[in-house]
This record gives C-alpha cells, sequence and structure tokens, in this order.
C-alpha cells in the first residue's frame, strides 16, 4: 500500500508562514492499493488538490471512504474536481453520522443557500455505500470499520492489502485512565500494524479544556501505539493553531515516550505532502 496525505488539519484549514510544512487543508488521506485501486479517506480541503491530479492523471474511478460527517472532514466535497465529470464514477462509503448518512450530509451540503450547485445537477456517476460493523472489500483492499470515540459516532478503518497494515483513527477519544474508556478495544483493532495514523490534537494541558470534544492527546496516541506494538506512529489531525515548530517539538516529545518505554516505533507528525509504502 501506498499511503499520501493531502490534508492534515483538524477543525478548520489554515494558512501562514508558520503552517507551511505540515499545510493547513483539512483531513484527506490516499490509500493505493498494490493492485492500483484508489482510495481517500475524507473530503477535507485537501481534496481539491487531489482532484486536480486526479483530473491530470485522467483517473475515471475513484473510491471515497468517510469517517463521519464533520464539517472538516466534508468540505472539500464540493471543489473535488472528478464530480463534475460526465465520465467520472465515484463509490462513496460512510456509516451514519447522529441522524443523518453521508448522502444526506453531503446532499445538504450541496444545497441553496450553502452552495450554488445542487448535489442532484452533478455529472459524475455517484453509488453511496453502506457501512456498518461488518469488514467489506474495495478491489485488493480489506476495510475492518473500527468505531470511533466521538460526537456523533464515526468509523475509523483497519486496511489490510498483501499482509500490510494500515489503521486510520482520526477524531478518536482514547480517554485512557477514564472511567468506561475502552482502551483495548483499540489497541486489539491496531495490533501490529504497520502504520497507525492516530489523532493527536491535544497537548495533556489542552485537553483539560477541550476534554470530551473527541480528539486525543498525543501522548494518548503513543501509549496507543506502543501496547499495540505497531511499527510506525503518525500522528494527525493537528490543531487548528498549532505552528509547525510546536508541531515539531511534539514529536520529539513523542520519540522520548517511545524510546524511555523500551520500544523502537518510528514516530512523526503527518503533514499535507507526507507519502510512505508499506
Amino acid at each position: 500500500m501506498r499511503i499520501r496525505c493531502w490534508g492534515a488539519r483538524g477543525s478548520f484549514p489554515v494558512s501562514g508562514a508558520e503552517f507551511i510544512r505540515y499545510g493547513g487543508d483539512t483531513t484527506c488521506v490516499e490509500v493505493e492499493s498494490g493492485k492500483g485501486d484508489i482510495v481517500v479517506l475524507d473530503a477535507g480541503t485537501g481534496i481539491r488538490e487531489f482532484g486536480d491530479q486526479l483530473v491530470t492523471a485522467r483517473e475515471k474511478i475513484v473510491h471515497i471512504v468517510f469517517t463521519h460527517a464533520h464539517l472538516d472532514h466534508i468540505v472539500g466535497f464540493p471543489y473535488f474536481a472528478p464530480i463534475y465529470d460526465e465520465e467520472a464514477e465515484l463509490h462513496i462509503y460512510g456509516c451514519p453520522c447522529g441522524a443523518d448518512s453521508i448522502e444526506t450530509a453531503l446532499r445538504k451540503l450541496m444545497r441553496s443557500p450553502y452552495f450554488p450547485v445542487d448535489f442532484s445537477a452533478l455529472p459524475a456517476k455517484i453509488t453511496f455505500h453502506h457501512v456498518s460493523v461488518a469488514p467489506f472489500n474495495i478491489g485488493s483492499m480489506r476495510f475492518t470499520p473500527i468505531r470511533l470515540s466521538h460526537p456523533n459516532g464515526g468509523c475509523g478503518y483497519r486496511i489490510e492489502d498483501r499482509r500490510k497494515v494500515f489503521v486510520f483513527l482520526t477524531d478518536n477519544e482514547l480517554e485512557y485512565g477514564k472511567p468506561g474508556a475502552d482502551p483495548e478495544y483499540f489497541e486489539s483493532l491496531c495490533e501490529d500494524a504497520d502504520l497507525l495514523i492516530h489523532d493527536a490534537e491535544y497537548t495533556d494541558e489542552e485537553y483539560r479544556k477541550y476534554e470530551s470534544w473527541g480528539h486525543s492527546k498525543y501522548t494518548d496516541a503513543v501509549r496507543l501505539a506502543i501496547a499495540a506494538k505497531v511499527k510506525m506512529l503518525g500522528l494527525f489531525h493537528i490543531h487548528t493553531r498549532r505552528t509547525d515548530d510546536e508541531m515539531d517539538e511534539i514529536v520529539a516529545h513523542a520519540g522520548d515516550i517511545i524510546s524511555d518505554a523500551g520500544s523502537n516505533i518510528v514516530c512523526f507528525g503527518v503533514g499535507a505532502g507526507f507519502e510512505t509504502e508499506i
């Protein structure tokens, strides 16, 4: 599998000199199977540039898998170039999020007075697929849904292809040490992953203010990675006000925690332009 990030920012897109290295676009991650199947996880603002690349490559079939329907994860969809191509074929996957399905959320997003082009006018062929607790396949990739600890719910995914494992858990509050928390659930589904990309929005100090907002302390993301014995950990869903230098400090401290635990996990911050193959 090849994994490439087009957007890693949480909650709201940002711009400015202090956000250049990690980027300012919201969640969008591309996954390409060993057989060339292309899947994109979420449609934050990063999907605009991804769509432009697909048009250049003349790729006509694309799969979009949503984690949930919060605005920062769907707001880029109306600017995704393939939806305006009558030859394009889109397959969209998502679980119910609150009262709405992904289809309902996207239709509401693309209607008056919020957007000038109504969803019903899109020329691309769009097919919606319901995601439940059951695993499903896209090409050669096997997707196992993971319920998120997040307001209104949602799904992360364990993705397997050719004996390689990529786990994507954005917008997930691990809550280690809190009554009723279930860290063992996430540990079991992340076990031995080649790459875990996990929500790491808050510092321990910030978390005291934002507890129960549905995001994790980066220290808890590290704790999960160590317990699950993953090979690589990518810190994700970067706080909308987190500068590049501040993110570097978080990554360095995370590395110290891993080293102190006697682990050899490779840890890094995931920003726009990040790419790896597992």
